[in-house]
């Protein structure tokens, strides 16, 4: 299989700080979109971070396509389309200049793609951009990423800030763009809705230690949570059956890999279906 990004325990501390990024692992396959989920200060941005090169890692192995980074590793930059949850444009810039800026910059910049999708976005070319709302400057930050012919997106929250029809346009375009079997998407979002749209894999960090990895099929249709009753739960055999699970007063929920077969096993036991959002939480309220 061939991958666009391979993180193998990436490690990072800082001075004065209790926060580790802790032998972080996961890949991408080409052609795919991993969601990269986690609570607030879990170690998200510091990784992507790491990924960049921007900082500088403790340990491990960070490959893109195959190549470690590296300063001197100017082609894999130019593959590489980024987009962070505060955009740095000049403010003084309109959309129009900024192309114009960004085409020498960038050796494969579209202008094409560039035109047609911001004007498919409705982003205004003339006006500066310290005159756009933070959702048009998220989306024209996403279009200059994606204008520029890359092969890898990293996007850490890139959505946010966007009203559900331009979060469904935006999600549009990240489909189109993996419709390329080359291309792949790294997606940290707090909107877990957006992630069970279109996400192919999602990777759960806490911590600063990724978790679980797992296709999002798989969470999505396979796995569960399961109601007990304190009794129930009990008898239930917690190394094979449970991943985590919590206590809430009387009833206890119980994350469950493959809720066909729990329910084969415990007939007396209602499971549900279950969110990427219940299983983060599941993951990092757990008590066993």
């Amino acid at each position: 299989m061939n991958y666009s990004l391979e993180i193998e325990n990436l490690s990072k501390t800082y001075p004065h700080s209790d926060f580790r990024l802790d032998r972080v692992s996961f890949k991408i396959p080409a052609g795919t979109i991993m969601g990269f989920v986690g609570e607030n200060g879990a170690g998200k941005t510091t990784t992507i971070s790491a990924i960049l090169n921007t900082i500088q890692k403790d340990g491990g192995k960070v490959k893109v396509f195959g190549q470690e980074m590296s300063d001197n590793n100017i082609d894999v930059r130019e593959d590489i389309g980024v987009v962070f949850d505060a955009v740095n444009f000049s403010p003084e810039l309109t959309p129009k200049k900024l192309s114009n800026v960004m085409s020498r910059i960038y050796k494969n910049w579209n202008q094409d793609y560039f035109l047609t999708t911001t004007n498919k976005l409705d982003i205004p070319l003339n006006r500066k951009v310290k005159q756009l709302s933070r959702g048009m400057t998220m989306k024209l930050a996403i279009v200059v990423a994606l204008s520029h012919s890359p092969k890898l997106l990293i996007l850490d929250e890139a959505t946010s800030g966007l009203d559900p029809v331009v979060r469904e346009e935006i999600l549009d375009l990240f489909l189109e763009f993996v419709e390329n079997e080359n291309h792949s998407i790294l997606m940290s979002s707090h909107i877990t809705t957006d992630l069970e749209k279109i996400a192919d894999y999602i990777t759960f960090i806490h911590k600063g230690k990724s978790i679980l990895t797992e296709k999002k099929d798989t969470l999505i249709y396979e796995y569960g949570i399961a109601r007990c009753k304190a009794e129930q739960f009990i008898n239930l055999d917690k190394e094979e059956d449970i991943l985590s699970y919590r206590k809430r007063g009387h009833q206890v929920d119980a994350l469950v890999k493959n809720k066909t077969v729990f329910e084969k096993k415990y007939g007396d036991i209602i499971i549900d279906n279950v969110t990427i959002d219940e299983i983060m939480l599941l993951l990092v309220k757990r008590e066993g």
